[in-house]
């Protein structure tokens, strides 16, 4: 919308919490986060981001950081108003608001000169649409009347002594028995009252698609109606080096220069301050070969990139560089844990990309297709709404050669089993195959970032949602980044650094690992065969090894403390002590 401003976030919500799709009060009003075809054109307020990895990956020339403007010719994210059922307070009519010209005030009962209140229900599918809660059709059963609704003037009315559903009661001027909202949010609720209407709105005017699926009815604030689908990439060498950032300004007139020494010339580059016309060059070279091999299938995932950078030394250069990572020799850590590498990441940058969103369920690879879409297919743009971060982190490397040992265990692979059958479970229901198996080494290293962020939390001066986990486990990776997420609210404080640096890196891990040696749900939680969202976890709760979801890759799933602790029928199960 351009003008004035009708409420404000955080550029970093549009990605994480507020982005397409979703819904956001402001005020007495609801709005909903229009699609990118609707926002404005790049302006000069506007901040590019680029990270060529992740640019090839998601087929897309760059990345754009939410627009945040009060100037009325470039504007800022639009919305549009939804839900478009309205009450009033006053004489509790029930019916679509109608929003004519460019007013941007509230609407008004015209009766009762009183503003409207937006519906508190709305009703979802699981593949990303969304509309009004059919407060008709649930009041007539599922019926329609000849002629339709014309004639039916709705009303709802809360009784205010209770918050329940059952208070909420809503009548028809036909005469029909009055129903109350009670039960119209359990699962299969509106099977047989309303079908999936495939509407989404966030689109603006687009044909509603056919939808087989059952709509189920929530409250319009709850966590269910949208979940961010963010994808995320480290920036590493050579992309994080300065000199790759020079090019990437000026690659439109560098990318097919016949003469690239005469084109530097023409662009004053040959006397940079920081880099030689040779290190240009090279690397120019190197961006025009790393186009050329977009689709060599061949080509190493994102994270397999990263880790082999984590594990190698890159020393801090002139320049701006986004990624120094050197190594940090610990003889005790290695001689009493399973970790037989430390990095000490000074300085990293990751960049975060919305690249969908869904409903009812939070985003996995299981069910690909419910990634609800930003934009038309009809209108697909070239670049998404992406923020960067930049802050500090350790990676620890554990030894595949011990922890192959430990893994191959039979009583290790049966305290797993019971989590890979609930992950298979997960995949059944879409009718799909799992897309990898829960192995004891991935429940190992995930419960020992949880352990391991709770204890720096405390000694390093960040909270615990300003700390993240990266994880790098497959048969090649056995190793976690740990560092920082939210740069602009607490910081690069270096506290994690140094955890390392201070010397006491293996008294924290120790500490952190006999700190959920036991909790105060014990021996509940400890002894629980299944626990968490679709029993994806086991000894694990929130009062010993559960995060704020922001700082977990995997949705608080796949945790064991047991795999860290031992159990006290299986002490020996440790798979992080070497005396194991």
């Amino acid at each position: 919308m351009k003008g004035k401003p009708i409420g404000g976030v955080r550029r970093a919500q549009l990605i994480t919490t507020y982005g397409v799709g979703s819904l956001i009060a402001i005020g007495s009003e609801s709005f909903m986060v229009a699609g990118l075809d609707l926002w404005p054109e790049l302006g000069p307020y506007d901040q590019v981001i680029h990270e060529h990895r992740l640019q090839q990956e998601l087929n897309v020339r760059c990345f754009r950081l939410p627009p945040a403007s009060d100037n009325d010719k470039y504007g800022d994210v639009p919305v549009i108003r939804f839900p478009e059922v309205q009450s009033c307070p006053g004489c509790n009519r029930l019916a679509k608001a109608r929003f004519f010209g460019s007013t941007r005030g509230p609407a008004k009962c015209k009766e009762c000169d009183r503003e409207l209140v937006p519906s508190r229900f709305v009703v979802c599918c699981a593949a990303g649409h969304i509309d009004d809660f059919p407060y008709f059709r649930w009041l007539h059963k599922g019926g329609t009347p000849a002629g339709g609704n014309r004639g039916h003037d709705l009303k709802l009315k809360a009784t205010g002594r209770s918050a329940s559903l059952g208070d909420i009661e809503i009548s028809c001027s036909c005469g029909v028995r009055p129903v109350t909202m009670e039960g119209s949010l359990r699962k299969g609720a509106l099977k047989g009252i309303s079908s999936c209407t495939g509407r989404r709105p966030w689109l603006g005017n687009v044909p509603e698609e056919h939808c087989e699926e059952l709509p189920r009815a929530m409250q319009r604030g709850a966590s269910g109606v949208w979940f961010s689908d963010v994808r995320s990439a480290l920036s590493i060498p050579p992309w994080s080096e300065g000199v790759q950032k020079l090019v990437e300004r000026n690659w439109k007139s560098l990318r097919k220069a016949p003469d690239l020494r005469e084109r530097l010339e023409e662009l004053e580059l040959t006397n940079h301050p920081s880099y030689s016309v040779t290190e240009i060059i090279q690397a120019v070279e190197h961006r025009r070969q790393a186009e050329a091999g977009t689709s060599d299938s061949s080509k190493p995932a994102l994270k397999l990139e990263e880790y082999r950078a984590l594990t190698r030394t890159t020393e801090e250069k002139p320049g701006k560089q986004d990624f120094v990572c050197v190594p940090w020799r610990d003889e005790q850590v290695e001689a009493e844990l399973r970790i037989d590498q430390v990095m000490r990441v000074k300085r990293l940058r990751e960049v975060r990309v919305l690249q969908g969103f869904s409903r009812l369920a939070a985003p996995s690879a299981e069910n690909p297709s419910r990634r609800a879409s930003l934009y038309t297919a009809e209108n697909p743009p070239d670049w998404l709404p992406a923020i960067e971060v930049i802050g500090e982190g350790v990676f620890l490397r554990l030894d595949t050669a011990r922890l192959a040992g430990w893994e191959s265990r039979a009583d290790v692979r049966a305290r797993v089993a019971p989590i890979d059958a609930a992950y298979r479970q997960r995949f059944a229901r879409f009718g799909l195959a799992p897309d990898r198996e829960i192995t004891p080494r991935l429940v190992l290293i995930h419960t020992l970032a949880h352990s391991i962020i709770n204890e720096w939390s405390l000694d390093s001066g960040y909270p615990t949602a300003a700390l993240r986990e990266r994880l790098y486990v497959s048969d090649e990776m056995a190793g976690v980044l740990i560092y920082t997420a939210t740069s602009d609210s607490a910081g690069s404080l270096g506290g994690i650094v140094a955890q390392v640096e201070s010397g006491n890196l293996g008294t924290s891990i120790r500490t952190a690992i006999e700190r959920i040696s036991w909790c105060s749900a014990d021996p509940l939680c400890m002894e629980s065969d299944a626990s968490g969202t679709d029993s994806l976890n086991r000894a694990a709760c929130h009062s010993c090894v559960l995060l704020p979801e922001t700082s977990c890759e995997e949705f608080n799933n796949l945790l064991d403390r047991a795999l860290l602790t031992g159990t006290p029928d299986q002490p020996d199960l440790s798979g992080i002590r070497s005396s194991a």
